[in-house]
């Protein structure tokens, strides 16, 4: 038992400094406010965050608005696929909060960029979805717009979608979002993708592909003690988190 005690207390007291690593808001400070809403992430930069992760959607007239699952969720019980629906019918009430005292609405991806800007935070934009190359032009034509190219990592599970946004976007950076149920994650190497793995598929000998290769490295989802000190002893670039 004592053994078992001085190897926990060294594996959490003697972990490497993480003053480099940048901590990413999971769909901002998501542990105490509504996902993917304005809130959440002011609330994220205000906590620490240096960045924050999201996820696009398109509504059914062209509005990119926020969500991770496939359907907005109202106070009122009642649900609307965004897909299917309009932003005026998506605003038109606001979305189910169990986590605070706020009134949220669905945020669009402008006002997601707006508050990145004024933070000076990080991007990981996840699309979810299929999009056309007209529509990841109007969506990275709004990071111009509204924020920075260069501060901003487009993320997806599907490689081809990265492939044909680094043809129109040379310039960004662009992240695979992998787990070990994806298969193998040499398409990184060959196109210069970064990655953001979950975090028990990480391993030192990943870390050394990527950094050899001068890519990096994100992690996802640490939100307890054991995992968040899993990826300091790592030595991940960023870790995604609803709570740290």
């Amino acid at each position: 038992m004592l053994l078992i005690g001085v190897i926990c207390a060294v594996f959490f007291l003697a972990a490497p400094s993480h003053d480099d690593i940048i901590m990413i808001g999971h769909r901002g400070y998501s542990s105490r406010y509504p996902d993917n809403t304005k809130i959440s992430f002011i609330e994220a930069a205000k906590h620490g965050s240096k960045g924050v992760e999201t996820d696009v959607r398109r509504t059914s007239d062209g509005v990119y608005v926020l969500s991770h699952d496939s359907e907005a969720e109202f106070a009122d019980g009642t649900t609307l696929r965004i897909t299917e629906s309009t932003y005026a019918d998506l605003t038109a009430k606001p979305l189910k909060n169990d986590k605070s005292d706020d009134v949220a609405y669905l945020c669009t991806l402008r006002e997601y960029l707006e508050v990145c800007k004024e933070y000076d935070m990080i991007c990981f934009v996840e699309l979810k979805g299929d999009y056309t190359d007209e529509q990841l032009q109007e969506i990275f034509g709004e990071v111009e717009t509204y924020y920075r190219l260069d501060m901003c990592e487009l993320q997806s599970f599907d490689s081809e979608l990265l492939i044909r946004a680094q043809k129109l976007f040379p310039e960004m950076r662009f992240m695979l979002t992998w787990g070990a149920d994806r298969g193998p994650y040499d398409v990184c190497f060959e196109h210069n993708f970064d990655i953001d793995s979950v975090i028990n598929c990480l391993s030192p000998k990943m870390l050394r592909e990527f950094h050899n290769r001068g890519l990096k490295v994100a992690t996802w989802t640490c939100n307890d003690p054991l995992t968040l000190t899993y990826a300091y002893w790592y030595k991940v670039d960023y870790i995604e988190s609803d709570v740290y």
